[in-house]
């Protein structure tokens, strides 16, 4: 057994690869080993002789192992040396370039209005883009004959051949959105409701699918100069600057009574400048919310009453970034999502504040 153990040792301690290292395994400690045929020898011998053979193998066998195991950690720590001299790599070079996507104007406009009537205490409402006739008409106390029930400005889906039933349409505005949260919550009740809406229309402000939001707030007290402070607070804030609002008489069937509201402004070189001037522009319709839409939503007229508002966010996106073609939110043009895109980290603030 010495003569093995000195025999294999130096053969180990010599080996040059992991090849040549697993033969010496096979021919040492395989199943036709020398040491594993010395074990087999051991059945063969006197009790006695056992005794001192037994444990004798088993230290060779340990032994050889060991050595084995030693080696074949050192070849690969060589393996490693040699690779490493070969195949390096200089961490101090920078990075490669890579391409950086944008966040979208209405994305981030979104996000901007979301931020500023949450610190007014406006919760976050959504519902389906497909509308059945009741909550996008009916409900808002639109009757039959109006024009924004015509097919012209109106996008109806199909009914099967028989199907009688009133046929479901593409949302025209997000004012569904507020009957379906006063049927679940009631009164009082303070959501914006941001999202796509439909309508017939194609030209360099109007696009057939485009985004708005809408808000209601109802309550005990509610009135028009709430809703005048409320859309004040929130253009200031937006734009970073004060902004002064004027309201006009105007008729929604939803409200009553209704304004349109400009907010001041002037022009300069064919650009927008909001906040300043002796010039209006018109941004949004309002008003009181018509008894009869409160009714639709399971809330008593009797005992509250509130204000609504509705706004186009591309319009506004459009007034506070210079953006001239309401067509080009909707075009997928690289060029034009690295101009008026914004980073990925670039956070929504609220510019100016909101008073309380």
């Amino acid at each position: 057994m010495e003569e093995l153990r000195q025999k294999y040792i130096a053969a180990i301690s010599e080996a040059a690869d992991e090849g040549a290292l697993e033969a010496l395994r096979v021919q040492a400690v395989g199943k036709k080993g020398e040491v594993s045929l010395k074990m087999r020898e051991l059945g063969k011998m006197t009790p006695e002789e056992r005794k001192v053979a037994g444990p004798a193998l088993n230290a060779l066998k340990d032994e050889i192992n060991s050595a084995l195991a030693a080696k074949k950690a050192a070849l690969a720590d060589v393996a490693l040396e040699e690779r490493l001299k070969e195949e390096w790599l200089d961490v101090t070079l920078p990075s490669r370039p890579t391409r950086r996507g944008t966040i979208h104007p209405i994305s981030q406009v979104t996000e901007e209005v979301t931020a500023i009537f949450a610190d007014m205490g406006f919760a976050v409402a959504e519902g389906p883009q497909v509308e059945d006739d009741w909550h996008n008409f009916d409900a808002l106390n639109i009757p039959g004959h109006h024009p924004a029930r015509a097919e012209m400005d109106t996008f109806y889906m199909a009914r099967a051949e028989g199907d009688n039933r009133p046929p479901n349409v593409l949302r025209t505005h997000t004012s569904p959105v507020q009957i379906r949260s006063m049927l679940k919550h009631g009164a009082p009740i303070r959501i914006i409701c941001p999202g796509r809406v439909y309508r017939c229309d194609y030209d360099q402000t109007h696009t057939p699918m485009f985004h708005q939001v809408e808000g209601l707030a109802i309550g005990k007290d509610i009135s028009m100069a709430n809703l005048k402070w409320t859309l004040e607070e929130f253009f200031s804030a937006f734009f970073g600057t004060h902004v002064e609002t004027r309201f006009r008489a105007s008729h929604f069937p939803f409200t009553e009574p209704s304004a349109e509201v400009d907010i001041r402004c002037s022009w300069e070189g064919g650009t927008v400048k909001v906040g300043e001037g002796d010039d209006w522009l018109e941004v949004l319709g309002s008003g009181m919310v018509h008894p009869k839409v409160l009714e639709a939503g399971g809330i008593d007229p009797e005992q509250w009453q509130g204000f609504a508002f509705g706004v186009g966010i591309d319009r506004i996106a459009m007034l506070k970034y210079g953006i001239p073609d309401l067509r080009a939110f909707f075009d997928s043009d690289l060029r034009w999502l690295r101009h008026y895109g914004f980073g990925a980290l670039d956070v929504p603030t609220i510019r100016g504040g909101v008073s309380r």
